[in-house]
């Protein structure tokens, strides 16, 4: 997908696991995701307003302003993240290497292609992006709340400025 940059704008991102696999299964690496969201956001100083890890899934809202772009934020945060969980899949003999595999027997974490994107370019299309990324543990049945779904920044937006990954405000 081509991607129109423009750094007054927010941006809505889904990128998908592998053949949809709900790969964030394992606490572990949703966490591991969230610390390299972290290490990426640190080294690219994007803007961060909104996330969701889910178990197939993740949504970002986000601004790129300056010179990074959503292209190379993405490209950066998901090719790193991906070595480090299949180099630890294939150190432990995971089965889940086999599922991974694509029709030329390349591991991958993500699905090919560049997710769902799409331009944000007011206020109000930021805060409703927020919710629907907030409300998705809430629709699957994984929580109640938003706040009670760990791998979010639900709980940020609800005044719990202790819960992790820092956002921006929009």
């Amino acid at each position: 997908m081509r991607r129109r940059e423009n750094p007054n704008h927010g941006r809505f991102l889904t990128f998908s696991c592998q053949h949809r696999l709900p790969l964030f299964s394992n606490d572990a690496i949703k966490d591991a995701f969230v610390d390299q969201l972290i290490r990426t956001r640190d080294r690219y100083g994007f803007l961060l307003f909104a996330w969701v890890i889910m178990p197939e899934h993740v949504h970002l809202v986000a601004r790129f302003p300056g010179g990074s772009t959503a292209t190379t934020v993405l490209r950066a945060l998901k090719s790193a993240f991906a070595r480090r969980v299949i180099a630890r899949w294939r150190e432990l003999d995971a089965s889940v290497i086999s599922c991974v595999r694509d029709s030329r027997h390349v591991e991958r974490f993500w699905l090919p292609g560049g997710g769902y994107d799409r331009n944000l370019i007011s206020l109000q299309q930021i805060h409703e992006k927020a919710r629907y990324v907030h409300l998705n543990p809430v629709r699957r049945g994984l929580v109640e709340r938003p706040e009670q779904w760990a791998w979010s920044s639900a709980r940020w937006w609800a005044g719990d400025r202790e819960s992790g990954l820092t956002c921006d405000q929009p």
